[in-house]
């Protein structure tokens, strides 16, 4: 097993002891990690490994320095195989948004799908991934874990993107050039086209 976080482009992997490192810029022992520690790597390194014989424990004490935040989104494709990518930030991502209290994770995916795309008939198919990132918000350090799923909806109506929250563009791309934008976008966005081009195959 091995977890993955992002710092927006860097990131930090918990793997067991033994593996395979040669990837990674810097590595270290997962006895007493922490956040700083963390941080203070990346400060120098892009891509970081943690050691440990309980990968589960070693994560379990570096998430403890985190606010933790659930979130959802979602892979929306139609009936054509086309997805539904957003542009924020100059760069294309996926939507998705925070949890509320007293929803299903799988209505806050499609909720928020339909809050910042204005596709509101959006239907899930199945799970993809998870995947973890960290921020500093204001001093606070949050770890936001986002649970992606597969969805469908009729691409036939047109999109409203939510100025409000930045995002400039709601668009239906073919799977090519939903892809080409991946490449461009976050790690975590290409992690889940990499998860559902596997789930798919």
């Amino acid at each position: 097993m091995d977890i993955t976080v992002y710092f927006l482009d860097k990131s930090v992997t918990f793997l067991p002891c033994g593996a395979d490192t040669a990837d990674f810029d810097a590595v270290t022992d997962g006895d007493g990690i922490s956040r700083a520690k963390i941080v203070k790597i990346l400060d120098t390194h892009n891509r970081a490994a943690v050691l440990s014989d309980d990968v589960r424990a070693a994560f379990d004490r570096f998430a403890a320095d985190f606010k933790a935040v659930t979130a959802a989104g979602g892979v929306v494709e139609d009936a054509e195989g086309r997805i539904l990518m957003i542009y924020r930030r100059n760069r294309y991502d996926l939507p998705k948004g925070h949890w509320e209290q007293g929803e299903t994770i799988e209505e806050c995916a499609v909720r928020e799908v339909g809050e910042e795309t204005g596709v509101g008939n959006a239907e899930i198919i199945a799970p993809i991934c998870n995947t973890l990132h960290a921020y500093d918000v204001y001093g606070e350090w949050e770890l936001k874990r986002t649970h992606w799923f597969l969805m469908k909806a009729d691409g036939a109506g047109g999109t409203v993107p939510q100025l409000e929250e930045g995002i400039t563009a709601a668009e239906w791309l073919t799977l090519e050039e939903a892809n080409a934008k991946a490449l461009q976008s976050f790690p975590t966005i290409r992690d889940v086209f990499a998860a559902l081009k596997k789930m798919k195959e």
